[in-house]
């Protein structure tokens, strides 16, 4: 299972994903593909995607079952604890 998560990105490059991934609400994809296809589609979204952020979850051999990959300016980030991934979500310092 693949999940990506795109923000700010081309509409575009949402319409490309489409190709190979359903489209549950604007910019969030689910779908069961190849981990080579998997990587070429990350590629192409760590390519194209102007300001916007990404965000990759997939299933993998790990404690959680899932690996995580964000590129670009996201509204998340991911933080190692003891072994966890865990979502931070920064706060505003003005």
């Amino acid at each position: 299972m693949v999940l990506i998560i795109l923000e700010k990105v081309p509409v575009s490059l949402r319409g490309e994903i489409t190709r190979w991934m359903l489209e549950l609400k604007p910019g969030v994809f689910v779908g069961s593909v190849s981990a080579l296809v998997r990587d070429k589609l990350w590629n192409k979204i760590c390519e194209k995607k102007r300001d916007g952020g990404c965000i990759l979850v997939h299933s993998t051999n790990t404690e959680q079952g899932f690996s995580i990959r964000f590129w670009g300016d996201c509204s998340r980030e991911a933080v190692n604890f003891d072994g966890l991934t865990l979502i931070r979500v920064p706060t505003s310092t003005t």
